[in-house]
């Protein structure tokens, strides 16, 4: 039964990881980007040490798309709650009806 749940506890906490990689430095716009490129890569590094034991580990019970799907969801779900809490931006409409669509979609992978 871990071998379900461990891939996506995992995915999330590198996805939390990946989206201050690639987003934390919007709300530091001052900093130089060489400093902003250099502390994300870094952030990124220990990205990769959630993200590859989560392919690793759940590919023994999910298949590759399967995991990749589960990756983008969650990477939308993050990015949400990162938007709201840490950019101060408002999720609107649009935005829940797109990712309600991917979200859709993505349930298609998951059909036998």
């Amino acid at each position: 039964m871990a071998g379900y749940y461990t891939p996506i506890l995992l995915l999330f906490a590198s996805n939390i990881f990946m989206t201050f990689a690639w987003y934390g430095h919007l709300g530091h716009e001052k900093t130089p980007l060489w400093i902003a490129v250099m502390t994300s890569w870094g952030i990124a590094f220990f990205e990769y040490w959630l993200a590859v034991p989560a392919n690793r580990i759940g590919h023994q019970v999910y298949s590759a798309a399967q995991l990749k799907t589960m990756q983008e969801v969650i990477t939308l779900l993050v990015f949400a709650a990162f938007s709201v809490f840490y950019l101060k931006e408002s999720i609107g409409w649009n935005h829940l009806v797109g990712f309600g669509l991917i979200a859709c979609g993505a349930a298609f992978i998951f059909k036998p």
